[in-house]
C-alpha cells in the first residue's frame, strides 16, 4: 500500500518544464562569479524552535499566500514549509514539493503519506533546473538554500516559465556571507536582476536571522548569451 501511494504521490508531479528548454545547453550560461555554499544538511534548526518564532506564519504572511493558491517549494528537505504551506492554501489550493537528492525527497514522501496531505505533491529536481510545469505558481519558495545552488543564473532562467502571469519567487535568506550560508541583499538582487526578474519587496526578518525577498518577472527571458554575471560586490 505504501509503495502505491508513493507511486502516485511522485507520478501527480511529473509535469516537466517547457520543452524549447531542452535544447539550451547548461555551457550557455555564464558561471556565477561568487562561492557556492555546500549542502550541508536537509535540516534548519528544528521544527518546534522555528514555530517558536512564528517563522513559517510570518514568512508567509508577508509573501502573501492565500487560500486557494498553487505554491512550490524548493529545496524542501524535510518538509517544515510543505506542510505548513499546505494547510495554508487549504484544499483548493496545491503544493509541489521538491528536492535535488533522492533519499531527501523519499523521506518528504513517507510524511506526505503519513500527514494525508492530499494538496502535495513531491517531486525530484535537478541542481540546475527545478523541473516544474510551465504557467503554474503563485509562488515559488527558496528558503535558505539559494546559496547552495552552483547554476544561479541558469536555474533562475529555468525556473522563470514556472511563474504564473502575477506570480512571484520568494527568497528567504541569511544576511551573511555565502561561505556562511547566507547571501548579501544586493547580490541577490543583481543575480535575479540579471535574468530579467524584479524586485517587489524585501524586508528584513529577525525570525529568519536575515530577510525576505520578493520578485516578478515580466516580460519574456533574456537569451542566455545576453546575461552578465554578477560580481561578489553585487
Amino acid at each position: 500500500m505504501r509503495a502505491t501511494l508513493l507511486a502516485l504521490l511522485l507520478l501527480a508531479a511529473c509535469s516537466q518544464a517547457p520543452k524549447d528548454d531542452d535544447d539550451v545547453r547548461s555551457d550557455a550560461f555564464p558561471l556565477a562569479s561568487r562561492p557556492v555554499a555546500p549542502i550541508v544538511s536537509s535540516d534548519f534548526s528544528t521544527e518546534e524552535a522555528r514555530d517558536k518564532r512564528r517563522e513559517a506564519d510570518l514568512v508567509m504572511a508577508e509573501a502573501g499566500v492565500m487560500p486557494g493558491m498553487t505554491v512550490a517549494d524548493i529545496g524542501a528537505g524535510e518538509g517544515y514549509y510543505t506542510v505548513r504551506l499546505a494547510t495554508r492554501v487549504g484544499r483548493k489550493g496545491r503544493v509541489v514539493a521538491q528536492d535535488i537528492l533522492h533519499e531527501v525527497r523519499d523521506r518528504l514522501a513517507d510524511r506526505v503519506i503519513r500527514e494525508a496531505l492530499d494538496n502535495v505533491s513531491v517531486k525530484l529536481g535537478e541542481p540546475s533546473d527545478p523541473m516544474l510545469p510551465a504557467a503554474s505558481f503563485d509562488r515559488i519558495f527558496m528558503v535558505h538554500m539559494y546559496h547552495e545552488i552552483r547554476r544561479p543564473y541558469e536555474f533562475l532562467w529555468r525556473l522563470r516559465p514556472a511563474l504564473s502571469p502575477r506570480g512571484q519567487v520568494v527568497v528567504v535568506e541569511a544576511a551573511r556571507a555565502v561561505m556562511e550560508h547566507g547571501m548579501p541583499a544586493t547580490l541577490l538582487d543583481c543575480e535575479f536582476r540579471a535574468v530579467g526578474y524584479h524586485l517587489v519587496e524585501r524586508k528584513p526578518m529577525a525570525e529568519v536571522d536575515g530577510y525576505i525577498a520578493l520578485y516578478g518577472a515580466p516580460g519574456p527571458r533574456p537569451r542566455p548569451e545576453e546575461i552578465k554575471p554578477c560580481s561578489s560586490a553585487g
